[in-house]
């Protein structure tokens, strides 16, 4: 059928990725896992002082986590320039000290990404930690459990939901980073020309709009995967925990 072969030249060059595209999205893939990984484990250790512990100042404390969700993501971009970058004063010490740079690397692009996630990761754990009724930890006190064999054997594993909800918002969000990873590291092609970064460098250029639809499609496409995929562990961890 002559209407079917017309139609399928179409869509061939609209779904044939470029060797850009390909990188864009693999780097993207990478940042993101990275990010995630990176602060996974501090999200756990925050979200359970923000949920257990009271002290002064917790307020503050927690403030400033959630500082990345309502300030500019340029602001954050520049912080970690001036923090990381090679004269920074956190920046400059790896450099002479083991000549790590992490500005202007991919590196410093799962950095960022990292800390514009972190407070959804930290708020998706918190409110699971808070839904464990406390008298399960008490009772496990009670019977000479530790405050850390308690929560491995009964905080952490209740927390499952929780944290698997938190790790693919954290991914999303990485996924979608584009201020604070322009300002700290750039567009560096094959470096940190990360999927947003390279749909705002196609839109800058004209005849260019094939490409960059093909990347918003699938920057939706992996999004919507990664949140139906939280959803479906999420339901199996609560089912394995109620015993349902």
């Amino acid at each position: 059928d002559l209407s079917q072969v017309r139609l399928s030249g179409a869509l061939t060059p609209m779904f044939s990725l470029s060797p850009l595209e390909l990188e864009a999205i693999q780097l993207s893939l990478k940042v993101s896992l990275w990010a995630v990984a990176i602060s996974l484990p501090f999200g756990i250790a925050v979200a359970w002082v923000l949920a257990r512990c009271e002290f002064p100042g917790k307020s503050l404390f927690d403030a400033l986590i959630h500082v990345p969700l309502v300030v500019p993501p340029v602001v954050i971009g520049y912080l970690l320039l001036v923090l990381l970058g090679r004269k920074g004063a956190i920046g400059g010490w790896l450099y002479d000290s083991f000549g790590i740079t992490v500005a202007f690397s991919w590196q410093g692009a799962a950095v960022a990404a990292a800390v514009m996630a972190f407070p959804l990761m930290v708020r998706a754990i918190r409110l699971s930690i808070e839904a464990i009724d406390t008298r399960l930890e008490q009772a496990a006190r009670t019977l000479g459990a530790g405050p850390i064999d308690v929560f491995f054997s009964i905080t952490l594993p209740l927390t499952g939901s929780g944290i698997v909800v938190g790790v693919i918002l954290a991914f999303a969000r990485a996924l979608g980073e584009f201020g604070a990873t322009i300002t700290f590291v750039s567009a560096i092609p094959g470096e940190t020309t990360t999927l947003p970064v390279a749909l705002y460098g196609l839109a800058q250029v004209p005849g260019q709009e094939g490409s960059a639809i093909r990347l918003v499609i699938l920057s939706i496409v992996i999004a919507f995967a990664a949140m139906f995929v939280s959803e479906v562990i999420a339901r199996r961890v609560r089912r394995r925990i109620s015993g349902t």
